[in-house]
């Protein structure tokens, strides 16, 4: 079969690779879609060679891709078959970690303390027709949502919608949202539907009028105004109740902080990077709660799911391009300069 895999410097190859077959509690999966990730330009993005590129402990690459959706068509024959029957329509969620401490048995395998393995970064992904990945790491697509919908519950929404759990979000809240990315898109459409005011940052306007097709009150062009300032005054010298930053860029997080007003809460979303803030004047004086957020459980990943499902949610709106796999070089292209919506490999 034919992966894509990230050689570095922004280069895309579609590699020729053995089609998988189950080990020991073990299924394939025939992928239906594998979304695109903001995570997935680090390692677009790489020096050639570099260590932050995918690549096995031989040396050989990884087929890039950690969104997976699809259908089981193969099990480990030991594999009881009401833990993963062949036919099954299944997300996955994309840590594997020990399987037995308290952290994986919770769902967060990704927090293992014996190391995880993350599938498209350091195993084989989702970008390619058929993958193969344990059994416990599958989570149930509801039948009402669309493959396409499901890569993105893979990742990036369930991402936002673990945080803004988290952060105890109420529709008597204003909710300011830095960088519309998916993730960031997936926080306007779930602070909407909770009846949050719904504020949306970016510097590209094509990000932005997505936001308020998602359901976004107001917009604010960063590269135009000073979004401190702008969230100061559609709140009336308030501030937000609570923002996330979605983006990982220093600049971007210190204006969540700042933007926020006394007694708010600010989550980081975005990943990598610094912030440097006035401890005294931007936090303790506020009464401020920062907390990170990273990912989500698989127990998280199956809520979110039918969360999406009960409420009818149409997330099939966020991808914005589809794409085949021979596509491949073009569609990282278009990603990479982050003016566009989600984009999905469908097979």
């Amino acid at each position: 079969m034919k992966g894509v895999v990230f050689p570095g410097d922004r280069k895309v190859e579609v590699m020729q690779f053995a089609d998988p077959v189950p080990g020991p509690g073990e299924v394939v999966l025939q992928i239906k879609a594998s979304g695109m990730c903001g995570s997935d330009l680090h390692f677009y993005r790489a020096a050639e060679g570099g260590k932050s590129l995918g690549i096995m402990t031989d040396g050989s690459p990884i087929i890039a891709g950690h969104e997976p959706c699809g259908i089981v068509v193969a099990r480990d024959p030991n594999l009881s078959s009401k833990t993963a029957f062949e036919g099954a329509r299944v997300m996955v969620h994309h840590y594997s970690g020990c399987g037995f401490c308290s952290e994986c048995r919770s769902g967060w395998q990704q927090l293992c303390p014996e190391g995880m393995v993350v599938y498209g970064a350091t195993a084989h992904g989702a970008h390619a027709p058929y993958m193969s990945v344990p059994a416990d790491t599958l989570v149930p697509l509801p039948e009402s949502l669309s493959y396409s919908e499901g890569a993105a519950i893979s990742c990036g929404t369930t991402t936002a919608y673990s945080a803004l759990k988290r952060m105890n979000l109420t529709g008597r809240q204003t909710l300011s949202v830095f960088g519309q990315g998916p993730v960031g898109l997936s926080a306007v459409l779930f602070g909407r539907e909770l009846g949050a005011r719904v504020i949306a940052i970016d510097i590209s306007q094509e990000r932005l009028a997505l936001a308020e097709q998602f359901g976004a009150h107001e917009i604010i062009n960063a590269s135009e105004s000073d979004p401190i300032e702008s969230i100061r005054e559609l709140t009336k010298g308030r501030g937000a109740h609570m923002s996330i930053e979605c983006s990982g860029v220093p600049e971007v997080r210190a204006q969540s902080v700042r933007s926020t007003g006394t007694w708010g809460t600010v989550c980081f979303v975005g990943e990598g990077g610094s912030v440097t803030l006035d401890v005294s004047k931007d936090i303790n004086r506020k009464q401020l709660t920062i907390m990170g957020s990273w990912t989500f459980s698989s127990f998280g990943q199956a809520e979110c799911a039918q969360y999406i499902a009960d409420r009818g949610i149409d997330l099939d709106k966020i991808f914005t391009h589809r794409f085949d796999l021979s596509e491949a070089e073009a569609a990282y292209a278009l990603f990479d300069k982050q003016t566009t919506g989600k984009g999905v490999f469908e097979f």
